[in-house]
């Protein structure tokens, strides 16, 4: 079987994790854990990074700082992981939907802007597959608006706007280090901003409300969101060489541009770069013709060995949801999550498995015109 992703982990990696246990530095107040975040403030240009324990729990800290209230209005995409939905709900706020771009599919301000309340306290933007929001964008009419921009920099480990670096846009930025992002520590996450409020907050919120003078007294039920030192040492490890293994994803994915023009599939893939920003290719996805049912197309390629993923299905559509009682269309999120899916991407590829890959696809395609 062809997995649809494996890490890029080294013997460095290894040796880094090992080290950490030898050194029995292993817990959530692990000095691993501060050099981490001290790490991952500098590379992302942020004044701090409080690492939590994945990147769902960094979206749920991260508004939680917000103190939003009831009608207030968080504007974010549909086509996003519902860790987005989760972390707006829960914080009180209601979510307002917008539909994504048909090539980058992200969102585009233009979009965005018709939304825009009195009520409108957030606007969420989501990096996505491997093409970021224009986010300077979206910074500068939030900044005019006075509105929060959370940035989900998830899936865009490493990119940039022009010498700006995502992670470094809005208020805050959350990330995720699950074992698919371009760098792992397993499981684990992170908030990066640059005010010290916020900052001394979600320490308090990741941490059950500890202080220090008062040891076992708590104001607060906030949650245990720490990352232990072993993840720490696994991601301190993985940041010195996150260059490369952009390096390597961008150079497998111009080979799958290759295959797939010369076979002339009828897919839409994504550009390799869109509004003057590089493609990282955190997955390689690709949107299949109506005529084909996209889980047919999945189950051909895996009954041939080649693991797939579906795209994300869009969040007003998520039987979770049961408060949305809106019957609004969003025609690109609502097809792309319908016919889109990614392909092996990673450590464990070559081009002899990519050749494959395209050849089953193409045999796929044409078993099912």
């Amino acid at each position: 079987m062809i997995r649809v992703f494996e890490p890029y982990i080294s013997a460095k990696d290894v040796f880094s994790v090992a080290k950490s246990v030898l050194k029995k530095d292993i817990s959530g107040s692990s000095n691993e854990v501060k050099i981490f975040e001290e790490n991952l403030a500098k590379y992302f240009d942020r004044k701090y990074a409080v690492c939590l324990s994945n990147g769902s729990v960094s979206l749920d800290a991260a508004f939680q700082t917000l103190n939003l209230k009831k009608g207030d209005e968080v504007i974010l995409p549909t086509f996003t992981i519902i860790s987005c939905l989760a972390a707006v709900l829960r914080s009180g706020a209601t979510p307002v939907f917008c539909d994504v771009d048909n090539k980058s599919w992200n969102l585009n301000i233009d979009d965005v802007k018709p939304l825009i309340t009195n009520k409108t306290k957030v606007i969420l933007i989501v990096h996505t597959y491997g093409l970021t929001v224009k986010a300077d964008d979206f910074e500068d009419l939030c900044r005019k608006r006075n509105i929060a921009l959370v940035e989900d920099a998830a899936e865009a480990h490493g990119q940039k706007i022009d010498t700006r670096k995502i992670g470094s846009f809005g208020l805050m930025s959350t990330f995720s280090f699950y074992a698919n992002k371009h760098i792992t520590t397993g499981e684990g996450g992170a908030v990066l901003t640059d005010s010290e409020e916020i900052y001394k907050k979600l320490l308090q919120i990741r941490n059950l409300d500890f202080d220090a003078k008062k040891r076992f007294e708590h104001e607060n039920l906030f949650w245990n969101y720490r990352m232990s030192g072993l993840q720490a040492a696994l991601g301190n490890s993985q940041l010195e060489k996150l260059d490369q293994i952009i390096k390597n994803k961008i150079k497998q994915a111009n080979y799958y541009n290759k295959l797939i023009k010369k076979a002339n599939l009828d897919i839409q893939t994504h550009p390799k770069s869109f509004k003057g920003i590089k493609n990282h290719y955190w997955v390689y996805g690709v949107v299949l013709n109506k005529k084909f049912d996209r889980n047919n197309i999945m189950k051909y390629l895996y009954d041939n060995n080649i693991e797939t993923r579906p795209f994300f299905k869009p969040l007003h559509l998520q039987e979770a949801y049961k408060e949305n009682s809106e019957k609004k269309i969003y025609p690109i999120s609502e097809f792309i999550g319908q016919q889109g899916l990614y392909l092996p991407l990673g450590s464990h590829m070559n081009k002899l498995k990519q050749n494959r890959i395209i050849k089953i696809l193409n045999q796929a395609l044409q078993f099912y015109l």
